[in-house]
């Protein structure tokens, strides 16, 4: 993959010798850099990477790394102004002190051999004990935590007390997942997955069509002891817990005019995508998910402020037909899967997957303000502070849309961007009913 990434950046460079001003097609002015982002921007080929560090209650102390091989080309290049990179790969190698494990391998070249076509291939492999299920319906999932106090006598649940409601995680976790209980909430994923999409632009870069494929073998299982999901997989009320195969068809149409993908001063994103499972293709299951967002994104007083961005995003997801219960935590997107309401990307202060339903809805407001810059050992680092709010609900179906079901957060976040390209995500959030720390790379939209 390297060698291919290699002597694509030869011929780039070619095609630059050949044309240094033009552009061979049309490019929206909107999806132009700006000044200062060009201006940053390094050229050629460099590697960004850091260490994964991360605490959580659910999986552990996290350990590993994340990085980026970018290929930017040369100012020459008139793609330069235009696009984050040239070409790009992602690595990730996770580990936690609870047996999470992930590998993951991303390669993305927009505007490959210099046409309107982007590839995209990704392949990994997770391991994961610690996943959470509270149910697959709203009915379930949104009731509060619940938990019965242990008898110090018999040191099991007493359900002949009343249960304590509404709790906090913390002492949910703490007075309820005892004994039988401990895993009351937990299931245990193996993942093999790989995808593999092309796009091609039009109307000057604006508009984008996207087809794809995905294949992935997976396996859930339960633990001993009290475990909802395997109850309700026993019930027959859920799919799933046990060796399957997905195949997957992926559509997608996108409207774009970010000025720079990974870390946007203006435009919209707007994106509609299907994904038709079939037994047909090979499947176990026959499913269709449908997922729409809007991002938009605006400089605000920018003869004051360098940069004060207003970042907001809409979002909401369905999911139709005879589906295993992991998918309805899955919604897919080209800017990264959606894994239900709850964790780093949706509801920042609920555990993942805390909420799930057949129609998911979540909304995120973020105020992105680049406070400082530097410049340490020939590399650009630029600081912004980022207040945000995050609200979202699960529904059974529009016409059940009620706004009690809708649930929400807030916190406050430091974006560290590191050579323009690289942006490095510290988040603290907070709910009524957790609080969580989240590092990540990129931005959550």
């Amino acid at each position: 993959m390297v060698l291919l990434l290699i002597n694509a950046e030869k011929l780039f460079s070619q095609e630059q010798k050949k044309d240094s001003v033009k552009l061979p097609f049309a490019i929206a002015d909107e999806k132009k850099l700006s000044d200062e982002d060009i201006k940053d921007k390094k050229e050629g080929v460099y590697v960004t990477g850091t260490p994964d560090f991360s605490s959580d209650p659910v999986n552990g102390i996290g350990y590993g790394g994340e990085g980026s091989l970018y290929f930017n080309g040369k100012r020459g290049d008139p793609f330069f102004y235009y696009t984050a990179y040239r070409a790009k790969i992602d690595f990730v190698v996770f580990n936690t002190t609870k047996n999470q494990r992930e590998f993951f391998l991303k390669l993305d070249v927009p505007y490959i051999f210099n046409t309107k076509w982007r590839l995209r291939i990704e392949g990994g492999y997770e391991a994961n004990p610690n996943l959470l299920f509270f149910g697959l319906t709203p009915k379930e999932s949104l009731q509060g935590l619940t938990y019965y106090r242990v008898n110090p006598a018999t040191g099991l649940p007493d359900s002949t007390k009343a249960p304590v409601t509404n709790a906090t995680y913390s002492d949910y976790e703490k007075n309820g997942l005892v004994g039988q209980n401990q895993f009351y909430n937990n299931y245990f994923k193996k993942e093999g997955v790989i995808n593999v999409s092309i796009e091609r632009s039009f109307f000057e870069d604006k508009v984008g069509t996207l087809i794809g494929f995905e294949l992935a073998e997976l396996n859930y299982s339960t633990f001993k002891g009290n475990s909802l999901l395997q109850k309700q997989s026993d019930a027959g009320l859920v799919k799933g817990v046990r060796n399957n195969f997905i195949t997957i068809a992926q559509f997608g149409l996108a409207y774009d005019t970010r000025d720079l993908e990974p870390d946007p001063s203006s435009g919209l994103f707007l994106e509609l995508t299907n994904e038709v499972s079939l037994k047909s293709l090979g499947s176990s299951y026959n499913f269709d998910k449908l997922y729409g967002h809007a991002n938009w994104y605006k400089s605000i007083l920018p003869s004051i402020f360098p940069k004060l961005v207003f970042a907001g995003r809409l979002g909401m997801g369905y999911i139709s037909g005879d589906a295993p219960f992991f998918e309805y935590q899955d919604q897919w997107s080209q800017e990264g899967d959606i894994e239900g309401l709850g964790g780093a990307h949706t509801l920042r202060g609920y555990k993942i997957s805390r909420f799930v339903g057949r129609l998911m809805d979540f909304n995120n407001f973020e105020l992105r303000w680049r406070f400082a810059k530097t410049k340490m050992m020939k590399q650009q680092f630029a600081f912004s502070a980022v207040p945000f709010f995050d609200i979202g609900g699960v529904y059974d179906n529009l016409s059940s849309f009620d706004f009690s079901q809708m649930r929400y957060s807030e916190g406050m976040g430091l974006r560290i961007a590191w050579n323009v390209n690289t942006i490095l995500r510290f988040d603290y959030a907070w709910s009524k009913e957790d609080q969580q720390f989240f590092f990540n790379l990129a931005h959550t939209f």
